[in-house]
């Protein structure tokens, strides 16, 4: 039942326990994992793989937050993605430009975090340890190298983004 544990996932649990209440720059299908989550005057962002989001307004909005004390979570830092047009500029860049003007940095709740993969084994078995799991992914930095630094079994997959 529980064999999903996602970035989202991740982050939705980071903000609860902090009772945070971020300003989401989520596509609509995101925003679904943060239902019932208090957005009303905004303490941190949350930035996730969001194109409708990454314009100057909304980066402004974000960056005026974060000069006046709210914290930066990044659900990733993903160089790029893979999209039926081919690849395309993933969330790290704008995560990038938010650290960089901001100057501060972000609490990265994603992969590679090695927090991530030892949460995640936490989620689907308290008892399993990172040595038992197997990573399967098609990203070397973030998928495999990531869950390799966490102790994890890391294998790759030549699908997807795979170059």
């Amino acid at each position: 039942e529980n064999e999903l544990f996602t970035s989202l996932t991740a982050a939705r649990n980071y903000v609860e326990s902090l009772k945070l209440r971020p300003l989401l720059m989520l596509e609509d299908e995101a925003m679904k994992d943060f239902e019932g989550i208090q957005t009303e005057d905004p303490n941190s962002v949350v930035v996730g793989l969001s194109p409708s989001n990454f314009h100057y307004k909304r980066l402004n909005e974000a960056f005026n937050l974060l000069k006046n004390g709210a914290s930066l979570i990044a659900i990733n830092k993903s160089r790029y993605i893979k999209t039926d047009v081919g690849l395309s500029i993933g969330t790290g860049a704008f995560v990038s430009t938010l650290e960089f003007a901001s100057d501060k940095k972000a609490h990265v709740i994603g992969k590679p975090s090695k927090d991530f993969f030892h949460l995640a084994l936490k989620e689907l078995d308290p008892k399993l340890q990172p040595h038992e799991a197997l990573m399967v992914g098609d990203d070397v930095r973030d998928d495999v190298l990531g869950a390799q630094q966490a102790g994890l079994i890391g294998a790759l997959v030549k699908t997807g983004k795979y170059l």
